[in-house]
C-alpha cells in the first residue's frame, strides 16, 4: 500500500494517470491496512480532519489492526488450552437405574440357585478427577504459548505503528494532491489570461493568428491537467476515509498542512540501538523465537516419566436411603517405552522451526539497520531536493515574468512563454513532490526506529501549518492560510488552497503551492519554506 502511494508521488508529465495493473488492483483489495469499519452514515456537513483525528479514526477502525487484535486473542486462548493440561480434571455425575444379572452367562450355574439375579436398583452420586502437575512435557508447552502470547502482543503494537504508517502516508498524499490541484488552477488562469492576451493583440492587429491558436491549445491542455489532478484528488480522498473508517462519501476538509521542518539531530542519534529496543516486530521475531526452544525442550521431553494423582469419591447404594461412601484414591508413574517414533519426529520438527526462526531474527536485525539506512538517505537527499526544488520554482517564476514581458512587447511571440508556463508547472510539481519524499520520510524513519505512534503525530502536526477552523456550513467556503490571500473548497468540501491570480497584465505571475504553505509567488514560497 505504501509502495502504491510513493509511486503516485512521484513527478510525472502532466497528463493521464498511469492505470493501475491487473496485480496492484488485487494487492489493493486483498490489504487490510488499506480497509476499515466503515462507522456510522455519511452526513452533508463538512468535518475538519486533523492528523490526530485521522490517526485516532485508524487505530480505532482500520481492518489490518482488528485483525491483528483478534490474533492475539487466539493466542492468549491457545495459552489457556496448554495450561488445561497442567490443571486439576474434575467430573462428576448421578446416576439411578435398576439392573437384572444373568449369572448363567457368567458360568455361575449351581444346582438350587436362580439363573439370574434381580431386578434390583444402583443409585450413585460420585466425582472423579486427575491432576498430573510433574509433566516436563505439558509444563514447557505452556512456557511457548506464553511466549507466542508475547510475540502476539508485540505483533499488535506492529500492526499499530503500520496503521500509523498507513494513515501518515495517506494524509500526506491527499495534502500533496490538494497542493496539486491548487497549482493546476493557477496555472489554468495564468493560461487564460494568456489566451485573451493573444485575442487581444491578434484583434489588434499585432500578433498572427498562430499565436492565439497556440494559447488556445495550451488552455485545453491546462482545463485537461486540472481534471484530472481534481479526480485523482477524490480518489486519493477515498481511499483515507477507507484507511480510517469514513463512509466513502462523507465531505471532510484536511486541517494540517505539514510545511518543511528539519528534523532535529536527536532524532537520528543511536537510531539503530534504539530500534533493537523499540521496534515491535522485533520484540516479536525475539519472543517467537523463545516460544521455539520452549517448543524444542517439550518435544524431547515426552520421554521423560511424568508424575500425577488420579481419584474417585462418591456415595452408592441400592435405594437412595442406603447409601454409603465410595471411593479410590491413586498416585501415577507414567513411564514412556515405545511411542513409535513419536517423539523422534517432533524433536525434528521442533529444532527445524527454531532454525527458522534463528533464521528470522538475525535477517530481521540485518533489515532494520537496513531501513534505518535508507530512511536517512532519504531524509538527506529529499532536504537537498526541496532546497534545489525551491531554487528552481525561483528561477521558473522569473522565466515566466521575463517571457510575458517580452511577449507584452512584441519582441517574441508566446512561444516562449507557454514553455515558461511548462517549465514553471514543472518546477511546481518537482517542490511539491520533494516536500512529499521529505516528509514521508520522516514517517519511514520514525517506523523504522519503532516509534510512530508517538513521532508520527509530532512530525505531521507540528505548530504553524494549521488551517483556521472550518465555519461549519456544510459547502461553505473556507478560509485560507495566513500565506495566501484567498480560498475555495474543492469538489469534496476539504477547502483546499486556492489561490486567485489575477493575470490583467502579462507580468503577472501565477500563485505557487508549497505543499501545503501556498504563497502568491515563488519569492513568497521561499520566504515562507525558510521559516
Amino acid at each position: 500500500m505504501l509502495s502504491s502511494s510513493l509511486a503516485l508521488a512521484q513527478v510525472q508529465s502532466p497528463g493521464l494517470t498511469q492505470l493501475p495493473s491487473a496485480e496492484q488492483i488485487i494487492q489493493r483489495n486483498q490489504d487490510p491496512y488499506s480497509g476499515s469499519i466503515p462507522q456510522g452514515k455519511a452526513t452533508s456537513e463538512v468535518i475538519d480532519l486533523t492528523v490526530e483525528d485521522a490517526l485516532d479514526r485508524g487505530l480505532k477502525y482500520n481492518l489490518g489492526l482488528y485483525l491483528s487484535e483478534r490474533a492475539t486473542e487466539q493466542s492468549r486462548s491457545a495459552r489457556l488450552r496448554s495450561l488445561s493440561e497442567l490443571m486439576p480434571v474434575v467430573n462428576g455425575g448421578f446416576s439411578e437405574g435398576v439392573e437384572r444379572l444373568n449369572l448363567k452367562a457368567f458360568g455361575f450355574t449351581f444346582p438350587g440357585f436362580p439363573t439370574s439375579v434381580g431386578p434390583f436398583g444402583l443409585t450413585e452420586l460420585q466425582a472423579s478427577g486427575s491432576w498430573n502437575p510433574l509433566d516436563l512435557h505439558s509444563i514447557n508447552k505452556v512456557h511457548a504459548a506464553s511466549q507466542n502470547v508475547k510475540a502476539a502482543e508485540f505483533s499488535y503494537r506492529d500492526a499499530r505503528d503500520t496503521v500509523v504508517l498507513a494513515v501518515g502516508a495517506n494524509y500526506l498524499l491527499t495534502v500533496a494532491n490538494e497542493s496539486r490541484v491548487t497549482a493546476a488552477e493557477a496555472e489554468l488562469k495564468a493560461a487564460q489570461a494568456l489566451y485573451q492576451l493573444a485575442v487581444d493583440q491578434e484583434t489588434a492587429g499585432l500578433a498572427p493568428q498562430i499565436d492565439t491558436l497556440r494559447a488556445r491549445v495550451q488552455l485545453q491542455t491546462q482545463q485537461s491537467i486540472l481534471i484530472q489532478a481534481q479526480n485523482d484528488l477524490e480518489k486519493q480522498r477515498i481511499a483515507l476515509a477507507r484507511v480510517i473508517g469514513l463512509p466513502v462519501r462523507q465531505k471532510f476538509r484536511l486541517v494540517n498542512r505539514v510545511p518543511y521542518h528539519p528534523l532535529p539531530e536527536t532524532e537520528l542519534a543511536d537510531a539503530y540501538e534504539r530500534a533493537l529496543k523499540t521496534r515491535p516486530d522485533y520484540q516479536a521475531a525475539l519472543a517467537s523465537l523463545r516460544a521455539a526452544q520452549y517448543s524444542r525442550e517439550a518435544a524431547w521431553q515426552q520421554r521423560l516419566p511424568s508424575i500425577g494423582f488420579t481419584g474417585d469419591y462418591g456415595i452408592l447404594g441400592y435405594t437412595p436411603g442406603s447409601m454409603a461412601p465410595n471411593y479410590t484414591f491413586a498416585a501415577t508413574l507414567a513411564i514412556p517405552i515405545f511411542q513409535g517414533g513419536k517423539v523422534e519426529a517432533d524433536v525434528g520438527q521442533a529444532e527445524a522451526v527454531l532454525k527458522q526462526r534463528q533464521a528470522q531474527v538475525d535477517n530481521l536485525r540485518g533489515s532494520i539497520e537496513q531501513d534505518i539506512e535508507d530512511a536517512l538517505l532519504d531524509i538527506k537527499a529529499a532536504a537537498q531536493q526541496v532546497e534545489v526544488a525551491k531554487t528552481g520554482l525561483d528561477y521558473a517564476q522569473q522565466t515566466l515574468e521575463q517571457s510575458q514581458d517580452r511577449f507584452a512587447a512584441g519582441v517574441t511571440n508566446n512561444v516562449e512563454v507557454i514553455q515558461a508556463q511548462q517549465q514553471l508547472a514543472s518546477a511546481n510539481e518537482q517542490f511539491i513532490d520533494s516536500l512529499y519524499a521529505y516528509n514521508i520520510a520522516k514517517v519511514l524513519l520514525a517506523r523504522a526506529i519503532g516509534n510512530a505512534e508517538q513521532a508520527v503525530k509530532q512530525y505531521l502536526s507540528e505548530p504553524g501549518s494549521v488551517l483556521p477552523a472550518n465555519p461549519g456550513a456544510p459547502g461553505a467556503p473556507t478560509q485560507a492560510p495566513a500565506a495566501g490571500p484567498n480560498a475555495s473548497p474543492n469538489a469534496s468540501g476539504a477547502g483546499a488552497d486556492v489561490h486567485a491570480v489575477q493575470m490583467a497584465q502579462p507580468s503577472a505571475a501565477p500563485a505557487v503551492p508549497t505543499g501545503g504553505e501556498q504563497t502568491g509567488s515563488a519569492s513568497t514560497a521561499a520566504g515562507q519554506h525558510e521559516k
